[in-house]
């Protein structure tokens, strides 16, 4: 875990809304057509419905993701022509545990 980067990635506000609709994604997007495909938010949000929910371009929402992967607050799963990412609970934890400790 490298605090610096995770205080860069949490920065802008975008990037702390991603992580808020991935720590519950059933609030803020239609699983049912990850069901449809075999799927569930357990493997992650796909990219193109955090793109539409933050109504940025989609080369600025894959920037934003690779930052916070960068971080070690997502992880990414790649199926077919689809990546899809998924809050890294335990670096949030050691995180958290980091500022509590330390600040």
């Amino acid at each position: 875990m490298e605090p610096s980067l995770i205080y860069k990635a949490l920065s802008n506000e975008t990037r702390r809304l991603v992580m808020l609709w991935l720590k519950n994604p059933e609030e803020f997007f239609d699983e049912q057509a990850y069901l449809n495909q075999g799927l569930n938010f357990r493997i992650g949000v796909c990219v193109g419905d955090i793109q539409a929910k933050a109504g940025l371009a989609q080369s600025v929402i894959s920037s934003y993701l690779l930052t916070m992967q960068k971080a070690g607050l997502l992880e990414s799963e790649r199926i077919g022509k689809w990546t899809y990412y998924r809050r890294n609970e335990k670096t949030i934890q050691e995180f958290a545990e980091y500022i509590q400790k330390e600040l």
